[in-house]
């Protein structure tokens, strides 16, 4: 008895770290960031939403809907997708999420109009305070975003462009459609990225081809996102009811079973990417740990599938 509790003990342990190390801010006061100040800051720029619909088979649907601007982030979506990605951090029966924009197109980046309005406070140090943190603010929604213990998809539509291309590197995967674009245009407006576009791209398709990409601020079309590993798949159907459900089948293929193996898949997968080998090891045994003798575990083993 004392066995089994120590053991309980021990997976309840594991899994409040695992808890706590995906939901870890990046930054924090002693990086010059004050997330209230920055909440207050981003709800003066009103408009648009960001929707989630969970659906029975554990599969999210986060929907960017400003279609005025080309989906494009204002303040206040930047504040609802920091709260969407806290609900699905707590979605016990969640496996994947599909990632999309209304009206046939991704996202358009940042909405302009509160980027001047930012960059134009009256003092310049107050308008790089504001810029620096809106950059730390999104990076750490985006980082956690990444975490998910879900496999996620970006359905890339029309234009994927600036903080809308970042955004597609935070999904593990991305699927696009005929006629759809992912381009970094962050060189033309004087900038490179800011919500950890550059740094995900790197990993995506390696640091020669990330360099072009940003440089040369390229227009990726689907062949070409397929050719550098940016994209798994082009889909048949270009718009948004057929695309959509292209993307579930495409996602179902990888989310079949029970959630507490799929998220551990997916916990396991980012440990091996972000956390040094000895560490990494000793998560994926910790993981590894909360399934043996579970329910699926035992079922499988009646079943033999071997």
């Amino acid at each position: 008895e004392m066995a089994v509790c120590q053991l309980k003990n021990l997976l309840q342990t594991t899994k409040e770290r695992i808890i706590q190390q995906r939901m870890a801010s990046l930054y924090d006061c002693a990086h010059g960031y004050q997330e209230e100040l920055v909440k207050k800051k981003l709800e003066q720029f009103a408009g648009g939403s960001i929707n989630l619909s969970k659906e029975e088979n554990g599969i999210g649907i986060l929907t960017l809907n400003n279609p005025r601007l080309m989906n494009a982030f204002t303040g206040t979506m930047m504040l609802e997708l920091q709260e969407r990605v806290t609900e699905l951090e707590n979605w016990k029966e969640g496996k994947g999420l599909i990632v999309y924009g209304t009206g046939n197109t991704f996202c358009s980046g940042s909405d302009l109009n509160a980027v001047k309005a930012m960059s134009n406070s009256q003092a310049s140090s107050d308008a790089n305070y504001d810029g620096m943190n809106m950059c730390m603010f999104m990076q750490n929604t985006l980082t956690r975003l990444m975490r998910l213990p879900l496999i996620s998809v970006a359905l890339v539509q029309g234009k994927a462009l600036g903080g809308g291309a970042e955004l597609t590197t935070a999904c593990d995967f991305r699927l696009m459609t005929p006629g759809s674009e992912i381009r970094f245009v962050h060189k033309q407006m004087g900038l490179v990225p800011g919500w950890g576009g550059a740094t995900r791209l790197v990993q995506i398709v390696g640091s020669g081809a990330a360099l072009q990409l940003l440089s040369g601020a390229v227009k990726v079309d689907p062949e070409r996102a397929l050719r550098l590993g940016l994209s798994e798949k082009t889909l048949v159907s270009s718009d948004e009811t057929g695309s959509l459900e292209e993307a579930r089948a495409w996602l179902n293929l990888y989310t079949e079973g029970p959630a507490s193996v799929i998220q551990a898949v997916k916990k396991v997968a980012t440990a091996g990417k972000e956390l040094p080998l000895e560490t990494a090891l000793r998560t994926e045994k910790d993981v590894f740990g909360t399934l043996w003798g579970g329910p699926a575990n035992l079922q499988a083993l009646v079943r033999r599938p071997k």
